[in-house]
Protein backbone atom coordinates (compact mmCIF):
# COMPACT_ATOMS: atom_id res chain seq x y z
CA UNK A 1 0.00 0.00 0.00
CA UNK A 2 1.44 3.31 -0.93
CA UNK A 3 1.05 6.61 0.88
CA UNK A 4 -1.49 7.57 -1.63
CA UNK A 5 -3.40 5.00 -0.57
CA UNK A 6 -2.93 5.05 3.37
CA UNK A 7 -4.36 8.65 2.89
CA UNK A 8 -7.44 7.48 0.70
CA UNK A 9 -7.95 5.22 3.25
CA UNK A 10 -7.98 7.47 6.25
CA UNK A 11 -9.84 10.13 4.48
CA UNK A 12 -12.72 7.60 4.12
CA UNK A 13 -12.57 6.42 7.78
CA UNK A 14 -12.42 9.84 9.30
CA UNK A 15 -15.53 10.72 6.93
CA UNK A 16 -17.36 7.53 8.26
CA UNK A 17 -16.05 8.42 12.09
CA UNK A 18 -17.56 11.87 11.40
CA UNK A 19 -20.91 10.49 9.78
CA UNK A 20 -21.55 8.22 12.91
CA UNK A 21 -20.30 10.81 15.63
CA UNK A 22 -23.51 12.97 13.82
CA UNK A 23 -25.97 10.22 13.98
CA UNK A 24 -24.93 9.95 17.53
CA UNK A 25 -25.07 13.00 18.34
CA UNK A 26 -28.77 13.25 16.77
CA UNK A 27 -29.57 9.98 19.13
CA UNK A 28 -28.35 11.89 22.06
CA UNK A 29 -30.23 15.10 21.14
CA UNK A 30 -32.96 12.51 21.52
CA UNK A 31 -32.73 10.61 24.52
CA UNK A 32 -31.95 14.33 26.10
CA UNK A 33 -35.08 15.59 25.08
CA UNK A 34 -37.06 12.59 26.15
CA UNK A 35 -35.14 12.12 29.18
CA UNK A 36 -36.46 15.60 29.92
CA UNK A 37 -40.04 14.52 29.20
CA UNK A 38 -40.07 11.99 31.62
CA UNK A 39 -38.09 13.77 34.34
CA UNK A 40 -41.38 16.35 34.19
CA UNK A 41 -43.68 13.48 33.93
CA UNK A 42 -42.11 11.83 37.05
CA UNK A 43 -42.08 14.98 39.28
CA UNK A 44 -45.85 15.80 38.05
CA UNK A 45 -46.42 12.20 39.42
CA UNK A 46 -44.83 12.77 42.47
CA UNK A 47 -46.49 16.12 43.02
CA UNK A 48 -49.82 14.28 42.08
CA UNK A 49 -48.78 11.41 44.76
CA UNK A 50 -47.46 13.66 47.56
CA UNK A 51 -51.01 15.36 47.29
CA UNK A 52 -53.14 12.46 47.39
CA UNK A 53 -51.86 10.89 50.21
CA UNK A 54 -51.92 14.52 52.19
CA UNK A 55 -56.12 13.91 51.28
CA UNK A 56 -56.20 9.87 51.91
CA UNK A 57 -57.37 8.90 55.27
CA UNK A 58 -55.26 8.64 57.55
CA UNK A 59 -55.72 5.05 59.83
CA UNK A 60 -57.54 7.35 62.61
CA UNK A 61 -59.58 8.34 59.46
CA UNK A 62 -59.88 4.66 58.00
CA UNK A 63 -62.43 4.00 60.84
CA UNK A 64 -64.75 6.49 59.67
CA UNK A 65 -68.56 5.36 59.09
CA UNK A 66 -69.31 4.30 55.35
CA UNK A 67 -69.91 7.17 52.94
CA UNK A 68 -74.18 6.09 53.85
CA UNK A 69 -73.55 6.28 57.54
CA UNK A 70 -72.11 9.90 56.82
CA UNK A 71 -75.19 11.16 55.41
CA UNK A 72 -77.16 9.59 57.50
CA UNK A 73 -75.83 11.33 60.54
CA UNK A 74 -76.04 14.49 58.36
CA UNK A 75 -79.38 13.87 57.91
CA UNK A 76 -79.99 13.22 61.50
CA UNK A 77 -77.92 16.56 62.46
CA UNK A 78 -80.15 18.51 60.73
CA UNK A 79 -83.69 16.65 61.97
CA UNK A 80 -82.72 16.86 65.48
CA UNK A 81 -82.12 21.06 64.68
CA UNK A 82 -84.88 21.65 61.80
CA UNK A 83 -84.59 25.36 62.32
CA UNK A 84 -80.58 25.66 62.80
CA UNK A 85 -78.07 26.38 60.38
CA UNK A 86 -74.81 24.64 59.86
CA UNK A 87 -71.74 25.49 58.19
CA UNK A 88 -69.56 22.23 56.90
CA UNK A 89 -67.35 22.65 59.73
CA UNK A 90 -70.03 23.38 62.52
CA UNK A 91 -71.41 19.67 61.47
CA UNK A 92 -67.87 18.30 61.87
CA UNK A 93 -67.55 19.37 65.18
CA UNK A 94 -71.32 18.34 66.33
CA UNK A 95 -71.11 14.70 64.43
CA UNK A 96 -67.30 14.16 65.89
CA UNK A 97 -66.15 14.28 62.90
CA UNK A 98 -62.21 15.09 61.54
CA UNK A 99 -61.88 18.89 60.81
CA UNK A 100 -59.25 18.72 58.18
CA UNK A 101 -59.71 21.13 55.23
CA UNK A 102 -60.08 17.80 52.95
CA UNK A 103 -62.67 16.12 55.28
CA UNK A 104 -64.64 19.44 55.20
CA UNK A 105 -64.37 19.78 51.86
CA UNK A 106 -65.76 16.19 51.21
CA UNK A 107 -68.91 17.15 53.57
CA UNK A 108 -69.29 20.49 51.53
CA UNK A 109 -70.07 18.49 48.22
CA UNK A 110 -72.43 16.22 50.57
CA UNK A 111 -74.42 18.62 51.26
CA UNK A 112 -74.73 20.23 48.17
CA UNK A 113 -75.93 16.80 47.17
CA UNK A 114 -78.63 16.79 49.83
CA UNK A 115 -79.41 20.50 48.64
CA UNK A 116 -80.01 19.18 44.82
CA UNK A 117 -81.89 16.61 46.17
CA UNK A 118 -84.33 18.85 48.01
CA UNK A 119 -83.88 17.47 50.98
CA UNK A 120 -81.89 20.98 52.72
CA UNK A 121 -82.35 24.97 51.82
CA UNK A 122 -79.01 26.95 51.68
CA UNK A 123 -80.16 30.45 53.54
CA UNK A 124 -76.97 31.80 52.82
CA UNK A 125 -73.53 31.70 51.26
CA UNK A 126 -72.09 28.37 53.20
CA UNK A 127 -74.96 27.88 55.38
CA UNK A 128 -77.56 24.85 55.28
CA UNK A 129 -80.49 24.31 57.08
CA UNK A 130 -83.26 21.28 56.82
CA UNK A 131 -86.18 22.31 53.99
CA UNK A 132 -89.57 23.01 55.85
Amino acid sequence: MNILELLADLQTQHEQATARAGELRDQIGRLSAALAEIEARLTDLATTRKVIAELAPTQEDSEAPATNSVYQAIVNAFNQHPGQEFRARELHELLGMPTDEASVNITRSRLGRLLRQGFLTQPGRGRYQKRT
